[in-house]
């Protein structure tokens, strides 16, 4: 379908004879445009045809007021789809959604509208009857679902006097209505927070406070306050408080007013894993809900989730959030230092590792950070981390401390800085770290007993190769403690070709070194690898001897070549 003026014209004129219509037509093609225009998600025909018969005011569905898919689909003239494998309504173009969200005169207050009718919907007697453990929406009620998870949002942008009065009536002894699993259902099958709901015992507790607080509607918020007296601390069934949800939905009008009644807890941590409202606002970056919280005074800016043991602080070293980190680390009871339990990592450690160069300045310029601060898992310090992911300007930051070690090995692999930083190829890192006079260039890991350059070599990194053989401290025929092998034989095995080349450029390089293990030369690593190019380059070399066989099955190159199927490598060699 083409588009451009052409199609504009001819979708005002196919509106012009929708409003035409004869009879109940043109109302009931109007409505359907504007619930396919404005759902939150695709509508089934099932679900569409309910909500096209809900009548404003009425206590029951009355099946006669329920259009069939074909009435509905004429009343349209051709404007709508229906998809075979998925029965979701859908507009017939994109395009023609770009003509009709640019009239806003068309549609009066379609969200209030669509509010109203999920409201009505879901205080129908037999809806109420429902029990509120059920696990999805009888086949016979095909809008319950949709009305259940979607009808806060439309309220939230359309809130009229009778959508408040017909929320107030859903909303009292809310967590005996089948709407309010259907809501946690959903919630939770979209990953979000909490997994926690106990579906036999369904949504007993989830209050129409907690409801309004995880919609964020305001006007309906003051209308459930003043229902009836609330324990505004009360924890729903997934253990979280009316506040714990504004706050991670990041609502701030909901959190302020809240935050006013002084029967409020500001600190109260989730009853399942111990998040607290703050801790969950720096968790999803809700800069302005986390401030209003922090000058409270009887708020606990270092208090830890149970199940995690992250803090605050913590949680945005790893998320980034910048501004958030300003306001915590403008507390004077923070603890900047406060370690994650499980792990004992800083989150001067987690803002490195996550590049979040903001906050690793904000900490450093303390002068109560240890910048050396291992973790206990796998022992890696800031600088650790940063140089393992090539973060220059962290690295940079860390480096300029006085009180940095730039040779600490972690202790799960014994690796230093360096060595990470070489075996990843991060040449920029590599440079920064050899600057400095401290630093060791040939520190081999205590795991494998592998040197940076080993690293290099193994990996393919042929600059960072280059940049250390240009150090005198570095022994180019060091081999690694658990295989007796050289750099030059790691690169021949893994066929880094451009890296031998480097290294046979070097005198002082032994090119028929064998290993320790099995006794095999970097000749034999790349004939039995069928490299060539690598082999080429050996056997031009006068101290190799073509015919070395190794210690572990007395084979030759030639042999190993050959029983691996490489014959280029034995016709060319031999």
């Amino acid at each position: 379908m083409a588009r451009g003026d052409g199609l504009s014209d001819a979708y005002m004129a196919t509106l012009t004879r929708l409003k035409e219509q004869k009879g109940n037509k043109s109302v009931l093609g109007l409505k359907v445009l504007m619930w396919v225009l404005y759902s939150k998600r695709p509508l089934r025909a099932d679900e569409l045809c309910h909500a096209l018969g809900v009548e404003i005011g009425s206590f029951g569905l009355d099946p006669k007021n329920v259009p069939v898919l074909r009435t509905l689909q004429s009343s349209c003239l051709g404007l709508v789809t229906v998809e075979a494998s998925s029965s979701t309504v859908r507009l017939v173009h994109f395009t023609l959604q770009e003509h009709l969200l640019s009239n806003p005169t068309l549609f009066h207050s379609p969200h209030a509208t669509i509010a109203e009718v999920c409201l009505t919907y879901l205080n129908f007697g037999c809806i109420r009857d429902l029990s509120p453990t059920l696990l999805s929406a009888p086949a016979a009620l095909p809008l319950l679902g949709y009305a259940s998870c979607y009808w806060g949002e439309h309220t939230s942008m359309g809130v009229t006097e009778n959508v408040k009065i017909l929320a107030l009536r859903l909303l009292d002894r809310f967590d005996e209505h089948i709407s309010a699993q259907l809501l946690l259902l959903n919630y939770r099958e979209t990953g979000a927070l909490w997994p926690y709901l106990n579906t036999e015992r369904g949504p007993k507790g989830f209050t129409g406070l907690h409801a309004v607080s995880f919609f964020g509607v305001v006007e309906i918020v003051a209308g459930v306050l003043e229902m009836k007296k609330w324990d505004v601390n009360a924890s729903d069934c997934m253990g979280s408080t009316a506040l714990a949800w504004a706050a991670i939905r990041g609502y701030e009008e909901v959190v302020e007013m809240l935050l006013k009644r002084e029967d409020v807890n500001p600190d109260q941590a989730n009853t399942r894993d111990g998040r607290t409202p703050l801790l969950l606002a720096a968790e999803y970056g809700h800069e302005k809900v986390a401030r209003m919280l922090l000058e409270r005074e009887d708020i606990n800016p270092n208090q830890a989730a149970s199940q995690h043991g992250l803090t605050p602080l913590s949680w945005v070293a790893r998320r980034r959030h910048e501004g958030i980190a300003k306001l915590l680390l403008a507390r004077e009871d923070i603890n900047p230092n406060q370690v994650y339990t499980r792990y004992c990592r800083t989150p001067l450690s987690w803002a490195s590792e996550y590049r979040c160069e903001g906050i690793v300045k904000m900490l450093l310029e303390r002068e109560d950070i240890n910048p050396n601060q291992a973790d206990t898992y796998h022992g890696r310090t800031p600088l650790s981390w940063a140089a393992k992911y090539g973060y220059i300007g962290v690295v940079k930051m860390l480096l300029e401390q006085q009180d940095v070690n730039p040779n600490q090995a972690d202790t799960q692999y014994g690796q230093s800085p360096l060595s990470w930083a070489a075996g990843m190829g991060h040449k920029g890192v590599v440079k920064m770290l050899l600057k400095r006079g401290d630093v060791n260039p040939d520190q081999a890991d205590t795991q494998y007993g592998m040197t940076p350059l080993s690293r290099a070599a193994k990996n393919g990194h042929g600059e960072v190769v280059k940049i250390l053989l240009g150090r005198e401290d570095v022994n180019p025929n060091q081999a690694d403690t658990r295989y007796g092998q050289t750099p030059l034989s790691w690169a021949a095995e893994k066929g880094h070709e451009g890296v031998v080349k480097v290294l046979l450029e070097r005198e002082d390089v032994s090119p028929d070194r064998a290993d320790t293990c099995y006794g095999r030369t970097p000749l034999s690593w790349a004939a039995g690898c069928g490299y060539v190019g690598i082999v080429e380059m050996l056997l031009g070399h006068q101290n190799v001897n073509p015919d070395h066989a190794d210690t572990y099955c007395s084979r030759t190159p030639l042999s190993r070549a050959a029983a691996n199927g490489h014959e280029e490598v034995t016709s060319f060699t031999y």
